[in-house]
């Protein structure tokens, strides 16, 4: 009997009271905001980590020697800087065309000596010198740009710039004897006399100044790359 009752009050409708109010429906839970894994990470990263220091018992810059001053450029430096590559850059740009005067001279010097009694002018001789003068004059131009560029720095030359300037005691007064030289061999056949005594030795020094020069260019720019 007691499951009969319970099967009615079951099977029985709820009643609603008129006139009241239905119960508020909850509302709908606040939208969360999710982060993708590893962007939730990263800032929870820059969040949480300390800002870098400097390791306890690394050098400082005073500690090297280093002022504010020496680490940051000046504008009086930077103008140095440029005027020594601007100088330098016409420096290279002129030894590189002096090479034709200077290889024009040597190659033009076969039809320079007079053949056997004739030690008059000659054109081959005339144009000889001509091209000579033409070398010397370049070579003294593209050596006043190295000589005038400021220096800014004291440390020692390295590798082919080294070899670039031991080159110089070598074909620097090769270029001022080679034209003397030169000039006392013009005399002497002009005077109607064999070349002789150190005026003989201008062929020598012209060819070993002209190989010199050529060593020098080659140190500062091998390896050599053409464009065409």
């Amino acid at each position: 009997m007691p499951f009969a009752v319970q099967a009615q009050q079951a099977a029985q409708p709820e009643v609603q009271i008129a006139g009241l109010p239905d119960a508020p429906q909850p509302s709908p839970p606040a939208p969360e905001l999710i982060l993708d894994d590893s962007l939730s990470a990263s800032s929870s990263s820059l969040i949480q980590q300390p800002p870098t220091q400097t390791p306890p018992g690394a050098p400082s810059l005073g500690d090297l020697g280093l002022t504010p001053a020496d680490t940051e450029g000046s504008a009086q430096q930077q103008a140095l800087f440029d005027r020594r590559t601007h100088m330098l850059k016409v420096h290279q740009r002129l030894g590189l065309i002096t090479v034709i005067p200077v290889a024009a001279a040597c190659i033009s010097s076969i039809g320079a000596p007079p053949e056997h009694g004739q030690y008059g002018n000659t054109t081959s001789r005339d144009i000889h010198v001509a091209l000579g003068g033409t070398a010397v004059a370049m070579y003294a131009l593209t050596a006043s740009y190295a000589i005038r560029a400021p220096k800014v720095s004291n440390e020692p030359a390295r590798g082919g710039v080294k070899w670039h300037k031991y080159l110089i005691y070598i074909h620097a007064p090769g270029m001022v004897l080679t034209p003397i030289l030169g000039a006392m061999a013009f005399n002497e056949i002009n005077s109607g006399q064999k070349v002789h005594g150190i005026a003989s030795a201008h062929g020598a020094v012209a060819t070993a100044t002209a190989i010199s020069y050529g060593a020098a260019i080659v140190a500062v720019s091998w390896p050599i790359h053409l464009k065409f």
